[in-house]
């Protein structure tokens, strides 16, 4: 289990990412997004959601496929903190253990688990409900973008990103 915490927003001792502005889980100006936010001590990347009815696969239950989407999402900061890099998702598995409920406030968190010489991140993240029940988990393997390609995207971004980066943007 990962050490998710349940303070207030922003949890002391963390700090905000940056977010950007056309992302589907981050992106202030994505009309369909999730507009969540993602904060980290440093180790942990953790961000509290809120899914709303629309969010529904089947019976209020949230879809799988948005969970898997913002499980997704949490890894790729947990690489991007612990590595200075950002990455895309090469391989992704999610085990569904417990269903998540519209309206219900859920936390998620994850970390890196490994850096394999720069060239593969492995990370693991979980789905909680706000009493601590694991409703999903899920491992992935990530590859570091191309410096070049990460200029482009952080011009997306609303603050500057350097700071996560460890350079200038």
């Amino acid at each position: 289990m990962l050490a998710c915490f349940c303070g207030a927003s922003p949890i002391a001792g963390m700090k905000l990412l940056p977010h950007t502005r056309s992302c589907f889980v981050c992106g202030e100006a994505n009309p369909a997004g999730l507009k969540l936010r993602f904060e980290t001590d440093g180790r942990v990347v953790q961000t509290r959601f809120v899914p709303r009815a629309e969010h529904v696969g089947f019976r209020q239950t949230v879809h799988g496929g948005l969970i898997a989407t913002l499980l997704d999402e949490i890894m790729v900061w947990a690489c991007a903190v612990q590595t200075k890099r950002f990455a895309f998702c090469a391989e992704l598995s999610v085990r569904f253990i417990s269903p998540a409920r519209p309206d219900d406030e859920l936390l998620g968190c994850g970390e890196l688990v490994s850096n394999r010489r720069g060239k593969l991140f492995e990370a693991r993240a979980e789905l909680q409900s706000l009493a601590g029940v694991v409703l999903a988990t899920a491992t992935g393997k990530y590859l570091p973008i191309k410096q070049g390609d990460v200029r482009q995207m952080a011009m997306d971004f609303v603050e500057d990103p350097s700071w996560v980066l460890g350079t200038e943007a």
